[in-house]
């Protein structure tokens, strides 16, 4: 006699459950699918974000490391700002930017202190793969270096380098009290003096022009008379010295030939050059395409995020894909990891153990 075979009843509030899973799955799966358009396509080193915002308000460097673990980012370097803006009482609403309205911006001594806490607050592992920098002090101050020995003495082992130093910064000059910023002034010596004995980098911001002169390079002078009185420092042009509405002819050209003659200066592709001048048509592209190949080892990409968008690094970042998949597999590996490990982590503690800098003698280089 045939047997009819079981058949198993499955009650209806367990098929609801497995409906439940089953949708749950798929809008996981969205979800990772949807994270991937925030991807870095090739692992990457951020070089420099900002974990404050013009508030000095801090962002949990823990929800950092998710970000970038999200993002494909393997290690950054963090600091916050120089300065705060300044919340004035006609102002109805909290600026978040310093562009959001009228009010200054003054010098904010407790960032770097900031920084320090947070980071000590990490695990050994976690720590490793974040290099917190010294970035408060008035640069327009010759007793700036003071501060500078100050964090590495109350801070030993926290802090790496120096940076972001802002002197010329578009409307930022006008709006942050006292001296009119600029390179080339006594203050700037000491640092560089410092920074060049123990061989730390320094990231600077200095506009090459002003907002409104467009037509040539009018502070280009300025950057190129500390990089002629310190060749031995290690300085790094931030956004190759563009800005909001700072631009010059023949960009391009000008950021080849400086690289040419200081062959200890380096420059970052971030915020707006990369937009606005680099890959603003095709034919832009191909010329720094040429300089990247030239000066892969003296160029670097990184986010410039600041603490309240720490959530768009990855977005920020992954901006650099079509740009990075057409340099050669050499190039793209200096801008990606190779200079900044070279340039960043082979000066970590130098100051806490003493290791000064040395030079041989002239007989010695035959």
């Amino acid at each position: 006699m045939y047997t009819l075979p079981k058949i198993s009843i499955i009650p209806n509030k367990d098929i609801n459950e497995i409906n439940k899973s089953q949708k749950k799955q798929g809008f996981i799966n969205k979800i990772n699918n949807l994270d991937r358009l925030n991807w870095c396509k090739y692992p990457i080193i951020d070089a420099h974000v900002h974990v404050v915002d013009f508030n000095q308000k801090i962002e949990n460097l823990e929800d950092l490391l998710y970000y970038m673990d999200k993002s494909n980012i393997l290690k950054a370097v963090i600091f916050g700002l120089p300065v705060k803006k300044n919340w004035a009482e006609n102002e109805r609403l909290k600026p978040a930017y310093y562009l959001e309205d009228d009010s200054p911006c003054y010098y904010y001594s407790f960032t770097d202190t900031l920084i320090a806490q947070e980071y000590l607050k990490l695990s050994k592992e976690k720590q490793d793969r974040l290099y917190p920098l010294i970035c408060w002090f008035n640069p327009m101050d010759i007793d700036a270096i003071e501060h500078i020995k100050y964090m590495f003495k109350y801070f030993p082992w926290v802090f790496s380098w120096i940076w972001e130093i802002f002197y010329r910064h578009d409307d930022l000059t006008l709006l942050t009290y006292g001296d009119s910023i600029r390179i080339n002034t006594k203050a700037t010596y000491p640092i560089l003096e410092f920074a060049t004995d123990y061989d730390l980098p320094i990231l600077i911001h200095n506009n090459i022009t002003s907002a409104w002169i467009s037509d040539n390079p009018k502070y280009l002078y300025e950057l190129e008379k500390v990089l002629k009185e310190f060749p031995k420092a290690k300085v790094v042009l931030a956004h190759c010295g563009a800005s909001r509405r700072v631009y010059a002819p023949y960009y391009h050209k000008m950021v080849e030939r400086i690289l040419n003659e200081y062959p200890s200066l380096y420059i970052d592709y971030s915020w707006i050059i990369f937009e606005e001048i680099i890959t603003k048509d095709i034919d832009s592209q191909e010329r720094w395409l040429d300089i990247t190949e030239k000066f892969s080892d003296r160029i670097m990409i990184w986010s410039d995020v600041l603490g309240n968008t720490i959530h768009k690094i990855g977005a920020t970042n992954s901006k650099y894909n079509d740009f990075l998949t057409n340099l050669s597999e050499k190039a793209r590996q200096n801008v990606c990891i190779n200079t900044a490990m070279g340039l960043y982590w082979n000066s970590k503690n130098k100051v806490e153990n003493w290791e000064k800098r040395t030079y041989c003698f002239l007989e010695e280089l035959g």
